[in-house]
């Protein structure tokens, strides 16, 4: 297992050691051990699933308080999956991170509490697999919106399809202090 860092410190692409042959192919997706020796030392307690058709975006989503960590990949298809710092006080708040999940590269990637995430579908669909760090809270749940402007996020496509609630994620600018998380160094 390869641990790569980021743009972003502690967003992590996790790339594993695939076995293949013709039958197929084996790999090991998560290892305590390990993973707690590349510091992401965190208990998952949510996994989900999610299958998008292509130009769908989801995000960038992120929950206050509750925050929850995940680890992130693709069964099926390819995203570009983009991570952001929203902790107030944070050296790096508004930047991002972005990373290709595919199911030909195996690749996971670890956006940490504190971050705002999202993917856009840039095959003909996707299969999307995250493990939580905490349960999801209604209450807690919170957008920035996909464009902001202030953060300047590369998306490959132009014109994505967009949730609801995605359409009015407001910009990161706009969200009250006391909604974002705060910096602990």
């Amino acid at each position: 297992m390869k641990f790569i860092e980021t743009s972003l410190p502690s967003c992590i692409v996790i790339e594993p050691q695939v076995f293949g042959d013709a039958r197929g192919f084996f790999y090991e997706s998560y290892n305590e051990a390990k993973y707690r020796q590349a510091g992401i030392d965190r208990r998952f307690v949510q996994s989900n699933v999610s299958r998008s058709a292509r130009g769908v975006l989801r995000g960038l989503h992120y929950q206050w308080p509750h925050p929850q960590g995940k680890l992130v990949s693709v069964v099926e298809g390819e995203v570009f999956d983009v991570a952001v710092d929203i902790r107030r006080g944070s050296p790096t708040f508004g930047q991002w991170t972005g990373v290709m999940l595919t199911a030909e590269n195996h690749r996971h990637f670890w956006i940490p509490e504190g971050f705002a995430h999202g993917f856009c579908v840039v095959s003909e669909h996707a299969t999307f697999s995250y493990q939580c760090t905490d349960l999801y809270s209604a209450p807690a749940d919170g957008s920035v919106y996909w464009n902001d402007p202030a953060i300047g996020i590369d998306w490959p496509l132009a014109s994505p399809l967009l949730s609801d609630k995605d359409t009015r994620a407001l910009l990161l600018a706009d969200i009250a202090p006391e909604r974002l998380p705060e910096f602990q160094s």
